[in-house]
């Protein structure tokens, strides 16, 4: 069951007014969404802080008790002032079960890959966040990708990934979420010994090689003795 969040209407707009507000530990905020007009409202910050403490995050549903009408809303955006970073602002978003929503949710890598751990490589993590489309009571806390079968050549791409039940995303399936990477360390090593390795060849094919002298012998065979 959604945290409800009260929140009141009426709130002169303008940036003294708001200041104001945030010292008295208000928020300001607007809500749209479902064809609805936008109002403008404030809620307790510590209010809202708290009911977004889990695993979802910005993600998560709560229900908006605006003056004793309830609505469930996504935090759909928030603004943080530039320097202290502190939020400043947040949009709520109405939505209902039946209508699509589109959120951000984080990508995480799971298992482990042997193959790319014997060649000497780690595996790096190349997207972290994937924008999806679903219902709001399907909303994930996060999108598994399984690095299990990657090899030292072959990467992973989302469209490999499996997407949670009713979750879809119009991101192109070729976009690499992770890939195999041989560290800095190791591969100056590897370089390391195949330049020892070709300047051991090279030195031991000046030695007795195409093009010396016979020992004994002169350079152009002849015998060195008199008639």
């Amino acid at each position: 069951m959604p945290t409800v969040v009260k929140a009141t209407t009426g709130r002169t707009q303008g940036t003294r007014p708001s200041r104001r507000l945030r010292r008295e530990g208000q928020l300001p905020g607007v809500l749209y969404g479902l064809g609805k007009e936008p109002t403008q409202v404030q809620v307790t910050y510590t209010d809202l802080r708290d009911a977004l403490k889990g695993d979802a995050g910005l993600n998560t549903i709560i229900t908006l008790d605006v003056d004793g009408d309830q609505a469930d809303v996504l935090v759909k955006a928030i603004q943080r002032d530039p320097i202290r970073r502190t939020v400043t602002h947040a949009d709520f978003l109405r939505v209902e079960e039946g209508t699509l929503v589109t959120v951000v949710v984080p990508v995480v890598l799971s298992g482990h890959s042997e193959a790319v751990a014997e060649a000497g490589a780690i595996v790096e993590q190349k997207m972290f966040r994937l924008k999806v489309l679903c219902s709001p009571s399907a909303i994930p806390d996060q999108i598994d990708a399984d690095v299990s079968n990657m090899t030292i050549d072959r990467r992973l791409a989302l469209e490999e990934v499996t997407m949670p039940p009713g979750v879809t995303t119009k991101v192109g399936g070729n976009i690499t979420i992770a890939a195999p990477v041989v560290p800095r360390g190791v591969k100056a090593l590897e370089e390391e010994e195949a330049a020892a390795a070709a300047a051991l060849l090279e030195a031991e094919g000046g030695e007795g090689g195409e093009g010396a002298p016979a020992e004994g012998g002169d350079a152009d065979g002849g015998d060195g003795g008199d008639e």
